[in-house]
């Protein structure tokens, strides 16, 4: 009887941090956003009856699961956008056929080893092998990312003072695209090149954001933009940015100092399950060998491996502290 109670309170306290961590702030900010638009719309009808609403109710009409499809297809095209900006040579349908099959793959093997009885388990393995490559595609692009930010203020300064020179915005920008390293020359080089063969200057600058989504970068693009319809003078708005982009990237490296031990323990917390179940499977086979031959041995594997996944989000959501 104290087993199966504290079995209910530790799954009764573990999914409520679950559901505190990722629901809790998703709904106070739906919540700030209703209370503008509402505000919005409030202001809207005190000037004009007749104004049109700016939240419309959507109305599914009889071909709607041609909407459905080509949202599904949107996927592709944002999957596709995501390699690019990992800068990878692979296409989006090749690799969603890849991840189609390691599901399936890891779904028959599974089933087959472990026993059919542990469909969620085969589920999870299953989800889990086919977002393989797709957390690859992530984790080199967020490298890449981090990468060119780190490069950026070198870069806005490099420009900055091709500008304080007496050159002018494709000079600046040249330079860029010949005296930094990669990633940052790469995608430089790309905007000359189509500068170059003819494109304007800002869909090629708008063209540049979108290869490389960094809010500091679309400040630089926002920046040359405006130099270029005003004629303003943006010196020392981009010095000011440059310096901003560093003391960003300096508080954000004292913080990851600061934190190592935390995310240590963290990291040691999620990885010492599988260890200690690694060194039972050793010494002691038939221990391990009941979580899937035993019916509730089936059902505790099954509830620890959700556990340890839930605990696993919950941990990243906490540690991941964006500056």
């Amino acid at each position: 009887m104290f087993i199966v109670a504290s079995f209910l309170i530790f799954s009764v306290a573990l999914f409520a941090a679950g559901y505190y961590v990722w629901t809790v702030p998703q709904q106070e900010a739906e919540q700030m956003l209703g209370g503008r638009l509402r505000e919005l719309r409030a202001n809207m009808r005190s000037r004009s009856k007749g104004a049109s609403e700016l939240v419309r109710r959507e109305h599914r009409g009889s071909f709607a699961f041609l909407g459905d499809l080509v949202s599904w297809v949107g996927i592709l095209r944002r999957l596709q956008e995501t390699i690019e900006q990992a800068n990878l040579k692979y296409r989006a349908a090749d690799v969603f056929g890849l991840s189609v099959l390691l599901a399936a793959t890891g779904f028959v093997v599974f089933g087959v080893v472990g026993g059919w009885d542990l469909l969620l388990v085969q589920l999870l393995v299953a989800t889990a092998l086919g977002m393989a490559p797709v957390f690859y595609i992530r984790r080199v692009r967020a490298r890449r990312l981090r990468k060119f930010e780190e490069q950026l203020p070198d870069a806005i300064d490099l420009f900055t003072r091709t500008m304080r020179a007496g050159h002018n915005i494709h000079s600046g920008l040249e330079t860029i695209a010949t005296e930094t390293a990669d990633p940052v020359r790469m995608e430089f080089k790309k905007l000359v090149e189509e500068l170059a063969l003819g494109s304007q200057v800002e869909p090629a600058l708008h063209g540049l954001g979108k290869r490389v989504p960094l809010i500091d970068l679309k400040f630089f693009i926002i920046s040359l933009i405006l130099q270029r319809q005003t004629g303003a003078n943006m010196v020392s708005v981009l010095e000011n940015l440059s310096m901003l982009v560093r003391e960003r990237l300096n508080m954000a490296a004292k913080l990851k100092a600061h934190t190592a031990q935390q995310r240590f323990s963290a990291g040691l917390l999620c990885v010492l399950p599988i260890v200690v179940g690694l060194g039972f499977w050793i010494l002691k086979p038939e221990y391990m060998r009941l979580l899937w031959t035993d019916p509730v041995g089936k059902k505790f594997f099954t509830y620890a491996i959700i556990s340890e996944i839930v605990g696993i989000l919950v941990i990243r959501k906490i540690a991941n502290i964006r500056v």
